[in-house]
């Protein structure tokens, strides 16, 4: 039990959260970023299906890792990540019919996502179940924690609400001069907003900054 928990494999599940985050550090999976955050809604769920497909295909490519030959992985690891985003996908048509539509084909676009490659080919072709668990884990809760903090800025300031929730949009708050920014459910502020998050992750951990 101890090893399952150790200091490396806490690390393999921590790190995508912070120092190699996929989308403010690796530039990974901006193209979602971008498309799905103007509600905090969509992007919770697209965080959490990118998490699901990311472990269950990083513990599939590290179980059958030793059997696939080098010259067709890539073609594999395609198929796996497509059976699961198929899977996904029609469980989120059955129970989360409104928040599939406002997703869209970005459900389906997970099968290129270049997180979900990257930690493939990268990580579960060299590496046990567990660790490669942990790190489809780790690495799509760092992609959900981006998506979430960029929704909520974009539905808070550009709708006034949250989840549906109406929070700004009162008499009271509109008297004292409040408007909500419809710029903000432009896909272009969800660029900025990413811009903004890197900035602050950089100016903050030094070792983060490209050496001139």
């Amino acid at each position: 039990m101890g090893s399952l928990f150790s200091t490396k494999n806490k690390e393999v599940f921590s790190t995508p959260l912070g120092l190699n985050n996929p989308v403010t550090v690796q530039v990974l999976g901006i193209c979602s970023a971008l498309a799905v955050t103007s509600k905090l809604e969509p992007a919770i769920v697209m965080g959490l299906s990118v998490t699901i497909i990311t472990a269950f295909s990083n513990v599939v490519i590290s179980l059958i890792r030793k059997t696939i030959p080098n010259r067709i992985r890539i073609i594999v690891q395609l198929v796996v990540v497509a059976a699961l985003v198929t899977i996904v996908s029609e469980l989120l048509k059955a129970f989360a019919y409104d928040v599939s539509v406002q997703l869209s084909v970005y459900v389906g676009l997970i099968i290129t996502n270049c997180i979900l490659m990257g930690r493939l080919e990268a990580f579960a072709m060299a590496n046990g179940p567990w660790e490669s668990c942990l790190d489809g884990i780790g690495n799509g809760l760092g992609y959900a924690k981006i998506l979430v903090m960029v929704a909520f800025i974009r539905e808070l300031l550009g709708s006034g609400t949250l989840l549906g929730f109406n929070i700004l949009n009162y008499d009271a708050i509109k008297s004292a001069g409040y408007v909500n920014n419809g710029l903000m459910l432009m896909p272009p502020m969800a660029l900025i907003i990413v811009a903004c998050i890197i900035w602050y992750q950089r100016a903050k951990h030094k070792e983060l900054q490209e050496k001139e």
